[in-house]
């Protein structure tokens, strides 16, 4: 159960570290192509808003995605948040038969020891109370990992909602100027980050 849970913890993670590898290089083509295209671009990521794609994956998985236009993450996110729930439905299905079996096998008639599950009839007392306990924390497990890997969906969307609200051109640029600095009381040689997202952009 715990290396099921692992696995679908690094599917996640990748889910969303894939898309910050992956954006800058795709939007960069994509903003730079629809600018020479489209006179109306800046008035279109006006209009945009990563909060939106927040709330909406928040509320409906998938459903940031789909406004951010990555429909391909879709099978990834219903993919892992149906396996939880597979996982969840198997072990509270075999938690309730362990437990009943548990109850048959304690009480003072011997006749309900019939109505045990056929799996479980070989187990001794101790045994059926142990794979009982332990099927008990793996519900706990599989809602928890439920609840995770909405979160990522989550994370994912609100990320790569604000990677496509920065304008990723060569106004983004690493540079070496000359200049003086009053913090050391210096003139001399820096490199210089210039950043510029949408809005202020536009707004110039």
């Amino acid at each position: 159960m715990q290396k099921l849970l692992s696995i679908f913890l690094i599917i996640g993670l990748c889910l969303v570290g894939v898309d910050l590898k992956a954006q800058v290089k795709t939007d960069s083509s994509a903003i730079l192509a629809k600018k020479s295209t489209d006179t109306s671009y800046q008035k279109k990521a006006k209009v945009f808003d990563p909060r939106l794609a927040t709330k909406r994956s928040a509320m409906v998985p998938g459903w940031g995605q789909i406004y951010n236009k990555k429909y391909w993450k879709l099978p990834l996110i219903y993919g892992g948040l149906g396996a939880t729930v597979g996982v969840f439905v198997y072990n509270v299905k075999n938690y309730r038969l362990l437990r009943q079996a548990f109850i048959f096998r304690t009480d003072s008639f011997p006749g309900n020891d019939a109505q045990i599950d056929p799996r479980f009839k070989i187990l001794s007392t101790g045994a059926i109370r142990s794979y009982r306990n332990s099927f008990r924390q793996n519900v706990d497990y599989s809602v928890l990992f439920f609840i995770v890997f909405w979160g990522l969906n989550v994370a994912d969307a609100t990320v790569d909602g604000h990677l496509k609200a920065f304008d990723v051109n060569d106004n983004l640029s690493l540079q070496i100027k000359q200049g003086y600095s009053p913090m050391a009381n210096t003139t001399g040689i820096s490199l210089v980050l210039d950043i510029h997202s949408k809005k202020m952009s536009a707004g110039k």
